[in-house]
């Protein structure tokens, strides 16, 4: 055994290199060299590398952006899913390219004046379409653009009497028989705006025509009425709602929030009680509770109306603003909230909140179950220290340019947050049951007619 260790040591220490100068620069280039190589075959296979990178940096938690933790701030779009800039080309249809097109937008006589549909819930109709017409964008070639835009006022339109629901259905598929792009994808590619309570609800016959189209709107669910939501999360994006712009602007407001030592109320809810079980309720507790709740039922006509003003003097005159379900799952006063600089709480278990990419509605919102309105939903309030309040209305101050339609050229608004959304629904192809190619790449319809050739109006599904 001595004698084969020995000759294993000396075979060792004969075989053993010295380690010269010469070997650890070389080592070291080694090193540098594979480093450099690793990080170019990396980026040749990584499809975001010919993007730009941002100049502000990027943070992030799991890949989701929830706030800045810089004092600005600011808010950083997550990579994962929206890449690091905007790259959408829109195509918004002409009123005057589509026969019918025209009659959603003023009505049947043509009458209806689009400054008069600016406001309430249905507002976001008129903002986003002219907000589209002056964005960077906005192609005016059909055949590069990604997206299709299909502008339409059709609840203001209705409230006005310039179309009744039968008339509104009836155009609608009349305008859609006109788009040849959109039978070509079967509507995958085409954007519409429902912003009222009734959703796409509006046009009757969605569910046939619009199943596979891109839908906006704040509705994410109608199911108190009928048995169907025409909310989809996987194709569809939930827009917030329309709130006063004397609200959103960036000098002065038309109301500025008060100290929270200032408010009167420890919460409110300001609406109609619609027979909804929810807000019934709340009228019920404040009668027991009025220093605590204030709940007035509104009105929207005669000498008890309230104004613009009175509204939010009301609002902001509480540390909690209630948020309860009405005729269907969302309510404007959840994102008013957060301009009167009280915390929403949302009484409402079917809500869908937008952006939720980006925003943590945990950091500045409470929901509450529904079926525990009542003293202890009260007491549960009371019991939050108003520090907390305070932190809570300073991360919604944060992220509250995410609820207001401001232009384009405001990085933080309503707008931008909606194309970073869409950016998301883009395909590099689309097909329907009625679309067909052949081996050169060329589209045919079931007759075996180009695209090129088709002639409107064309068969709808």
């Amino acid at each position: 055994m001595g004698s084969i260790h020995n000759s294993k040591s000396r075979l060792n220490t004969n075989t053993v290199t010295p380690c010269t100068r010469t070997h650890q620069i070389g080592a070291l280039a080694l090193v540098i060299t594979t480093f450099f190589l690793t990080r170019i075959v990396d980026q040749s296979f990584n499809p975001s590398s010919s993007f730009s990178i941002p100049t502000t940096p990027y943070r992030s938690k799991n890949d989701v952006v929830r706030f800045s933790d810089s004092s600005s701030g600011s808010i950083f779009w997550p990579q994962r899913g929206y890449g690091t800039h905007l790259s959408l080309k829109i195509y918004v249809y002409d009123e005057n390219e589509i026969d019918g097109l025209k009659h959603l937008l003023y009505g049947r006589d043509e009458k209806i004046s689009p400054d008069s549909c600016l406001k309430g819930q249905w507002g976001t109709q008129v903002k986003i379409h002219r907000m589209l017409l002056q964005s960077r964008l906005r192609t005016r070639k059909k055949e590069e653009a990604d997206l299709f835009f299909v502008p339409a006022y059709p609840k203001c339109v209705r409230v006005m009497g310039g179309l009744n629901d039968k008339e509104i259905n009836q155009t609608y598929v009349k305008v859609l028989s006109q788009m040849p792009y959109f039978r070509l994808s079967g509507g995958r590619n085409h954007i519409f705006v429902f912003p009222s309570g009734a959703g796409a609800h509006l046009f009757k016959s969605w569910a046939t025509y619009l199943n596979r189209s891109i839908i906006l709107t704040p509705e994410g669910d109608r199911t108190d009425k009928r048995d169907t939501s025409a909310f989809n999360t996987w194709k569809d994006i939930i827009i917030p709602g329309n709130i006063d712009d004397g609200m959103t602007t960036h000098g002065s407001r038309l109301v500025e929030p008060l100290p929270l030592s200032k408010r009167k109320h420890l919460a409110n809810y300001l609406g109609r009680a619609q027979g909804k079980v929810g807000r019934l309720q709340l009228i019920d507790l404040a009668k027991q509770f009025p220093d605590k709740l204030e709940c007035p039922e509104l009105k929207f006509s005669g000498p008890d109306k309230l104004g613009r003003k009175e509204y939010f003097e009301h609002l902001r005159n509480a540390k909690f603003c209630l948020a309860p379900r009405g005729e269907s799952s969302w309510t404007l006063r959840f994102y008013e909230s957060f301009f009167v600089e009280c915390v929403p709480v949302i009484l409402s278990d079917q809500a869908e909140l937008p952006f939720q990419n980006v925003i943590d509605y945990t950091q500045i919102s409470i929901k509450w179950p529904s079926t525990h309105i009542g003293t202890e939903l009260l007491d549960y309030l009371e019991s939050i220290p108003d520090k907390d309040i305070d932190e809570m209305i300073a991360r919604g101050r944060k992220i509250r340019c995410l609820f207001a339609y401001t232009p384009e050229s405001d990085s933080c608004s309503a707008f931008n947050a909606i194309m970073w959304e869409l950016q998301r629904k883009v395909r590099q192809f689309h097909q329907s049951s009625e679309t067909f190619w052949l081996h050169n790449r060329t589209i045919v319809n079931r007759d075996l007619v180009e695209f090129s050739k088709w002639k409107p109006p064309m068969p709808l599904p």
